[in-house]
């Protein structure tokens, strides 16, 4: 590690004091748990594995974790802003810098030299530098307030701390208000951002994905899904704390931990939300994304080129469909949903017990069931025009360019406090990247999904419906969704700038065919948001943080917060599990990937493997499974020891592990990782690359 600078032993301090304040004593049963950085499990540390974590391990876990802005996590590995990640994590990445002719997504890709790293399009990677407290502020901002009134006073107060917080420096940090324990509590993030992100190495998808979809959240596993990344700031390598890296990996037993970016968890929802989940959005969103596989598959058999553009987006529809089919299997169950009606029927006879916590608390419950009535009201409209959990709303890169920008003039027309979130003032600079991006698109690929989407519009809400004849008129979908296309000039960069920088007036003169669309139906769908955020979203948070009150009031408030795609440390053990009366090995190997092999995929090796084979040491672990706690978000999580040294990287998890989002089994839940001996391993015998692999021992450039 390279020796600090004062200014970064005076943020060490700073961080270290902060953090250790927050250490509590937590209610969560065995491995349970991802806590937040201010509210480490200390005592269930020390009670159950004998170990307390330092200030200076807690400050280092804190500054070597990151995070993909696109929804992964990550890791720095080199004190030269070397940083690690899953292959899934930079798929986008390695489609968009493939030159012509080449597919570096399907066949890898080696920098020759750092010279050589070239910058991902518009990706970001943010370290978390300081967590502050503004509950109180919060709620005084929000005393008194309902419905549209309460929307607007949540918006602006959001903008005030976000824009106090990046202190006229959006450039260089990233700062969101994250609602806890479903509005308990309220904290203001602060991120380091590095918007330069080069790409160093990456396996083939062979080896990547290896398994393919079949193996996808089972176990064992064979999987080399990794990438390797450069942060840079001022055109060169950034000076980074870092995690040390292992080159043996983690032993059966040992005490692990995960840093890691949960993306959502459903924990602390009320039962009756997550009836309304099972019966209503995971049906419609399942037999949703089956169509879109099916379209995306059938694309994709058209040849080559197709193939490779339709790769990310059919990865994703598949991953997710085992997800939602995961959560269905998990709340159909009977125990899950009666555990939580259970638990709710004891909080609220506590409640009801005192004529004080009455006149306190009421019936949140009574009060949240208007809105998940109105929710289920406008559900499929929304759905369909806005998006939901699954990739609903119309779907392409250039619609979505052309919905940032027709929103984001309105939106930037009005005072930073009046906005949507996604477009104050401190969120400015991450949408301009995007819309700067260099990016490939695809139009062939665009003008299908495009008229995918208008296709399912007009058969979920029926021909007839209003918006279904205000988008469409007398066309076809698949007439809009080609003339849209084929017209538009947002594929270029300068042109998008052009829209952006011109403000309403360019956006009301435009004649582009994707800014007409978006134009057209942006009053009803921005409506329709606005009818979400007051009658539902606002409802849904006052009544949920009530619910969290009561029970902080009765339980204290010493455990963790549901998933917020913030940063989060959970600890376990390396471990495998019994299923079905089998006992399964926490560990698979090199030996086994080969056993595995059929030839065919996606069970097919490259041939870089093949030869390598008599040169690896066949016992040298590949994968393995761990107790730690993890839900989607955590792909690209660092495994750390206790020592602090990265021992693995998680990229999975088990079949079992999808019900996580509602409840956790220590039983049957488990992580999967890639080792880090097999990460060194790879690196030198397979794909010769002995730069990388110095730089992970040596631990800079």
């Amino acid at each position: 590690m390279s020796h600090p600078s004062v200014a970064q032993r005076l943020l060490r301090a700073s961080v270290s004091a902060v953090l250790l304040a927050g250490l509590a004593t937590p209610a969560a049963r065995a491995d349970e748990g991802m806590w937040t950085m201010d509210n480490l499990p200390l005592a269930q540390l020390k009670q159950r594995y004998g170990f307390t974590p330092s200030a200076d391990w807690i400050t280092r876990v804190t500054q070597a974790s990151a995070r993909l802005a696109l929804g992964c996590s990550a890791s720095f590995v080199s004190a030269d802003g070397l940083v690690m990640t899953n292959h899934h994590c930079a798929n986008e990445c390695l489609a968009e810098l493939s030159p012509k002719g080449q597919n570096w997504f399907q066949n890898g890709f080696s920098a020759n030299g750092q010279s050589a790293e070239p910058q991902c399009p518009a990706m970001e990677l943010d370290r978390l530098d300081r967590i502050s407290d503004v509950t109180a502020q919060m709620a005084k901002a929000l005393d008194g307030k309902q419905g549209a009134a309460y929307s607007q006073a949540q918006k602006a107060a959001e903008a005030g701390f976000e824009k106090d917080c990046v202190a006229g420096d959006a450039t260089h940090w990233r700062c969101d208000v994250v609602t806890l324990y479903h509005g308990g509590k309220t904290a203001l993030y602060r991120y380091k951002r590095y918007q330069d992100v080069r790409l160093v190495f990456a396996p083939d998808q062979n080896a990547a994905f290896f398994g393919g979809d079949p193996d996808n959240f089972n176990f064992p596993r064979y999987d080399l899904d990794l990438t390797f990344l450069r942060a840079y700031e001022n055109g060169k390598p950034a000076k980074t704390t870092y995690f040390p890296f292992d080159p043996d990996g983690p032993k059966a037993g040992e005490l692990v931990f995960t840093s890691g970016n949960p993306g959502a968890t459903s924990r602390e929802t009320p039962a009756a939300e997550l009836e309304l989940l099972r019966d209503l959005e995971l049906p419609s969103g399942i037999a949703y994304l089956s169509t879109l596989d099916g379209v995306l598959w059938e694309y994709g058999r058209q040849g080559a080129q197709q193939t490779q553009d339709a790769q990310d987006e059919l990865f994703g529809v598949e991953n997710s469909l085992k997800v939602y089919t995961g959560w269905q299997q998990t709340l159909a169950q009977p125990g899950t949903i009666a555990a939580k009606r259970a638990f709710e029927a004891g909080l609220k006879s506590w409640i009801d017990a005192d004529p004080k916590r009455k006149a306190t608390f009421g019936d949140p419950w009574a009060r949240l069931m208007p809105a998940l009535a109105k929710e289920r009201q406008l559900y499929t409209r929304y759905a369909m025009l806005e998006g939901t959990r699954s990739p609903r709303g119309f779907m392409g890169d250039l619609y979505g360019y052309a919905k940032i920008l027709v929103r984001g003039a309105a939106e930037r027309a009005k005072p930073d406090s009046q906005r949507l979130s996604a477009f104050h003032d401190a969120n400015i600079p991450a949408l301009e990247d995007s819309l700067k991006s260099s990016a490939p698109v695809h139009p062939a690929l665009d003008e299908t999904l495009l008229a995918f989407s208008l296709t399912k519009l007009r058969q979920v809400l029926g021909a007839d419906d209003p918006t279904v004849h205000l988008v469409l008129g007398h066309d076809s979908p698949e007439g809009l969704a080609k003339s849209a296309v084929e017209g538009t000039k947002l594929g270029d960069p300068a042109a998008r700038m052009a829209l952006w920088t011109g403000g309403e007036a360019a956006i009301k003169a435009s004649t582009d065919p994707m800014i007409v669309l978006a134009r057209t139906i942006e009053p009803t769908a921005r409506a329709l948001h606005d009818e979400w955020d007051n009658d539902v979203v606002s409802v849904k948070r006052q009544t949920s943080e009530t619910i969290a009150k009561a029970r902080f009031a009765r339980d204290g408030s010493n455990t963790y917060p549901d998933a917020t795609f913030t940063q989060r440390v959970s600890f376990g053990q390396v471990k495998g599990w019994d299923e079905n009366g089998r006992q399964i090995s926490p560990f698979t190997t090199f030996a086994g990937l080969y056993d595995r092999a059929t030839g065919s995929d996606p069970f097919k090796l490259t041939q870089g493997w093949i030869d390598a084979k008599p040169h690896l040491d066949l016992a040298t672990k590949f994968d393995f499974a761990t107790t730690n706690d993890i839900i989607g978000g955590n792909s690209g999580s660092p495994v750390i020891d206790a020592r602090g040294h990265a021992v693995g990287l998680i990229f999975d998890g088990n079949i079992h592990s999808i019900g996580g989002d509602f409840t956790y089994d220590g039983a049957q839940n488990r992580a999967v990782a890639v080792d880090s001996a097999a990460i060194l391993a790879a690196l030198r015998v397979v794909y010769k690359n002995q730069a990388v692999a110095d730089e992970l021992v040596k631990g800079h450039l």
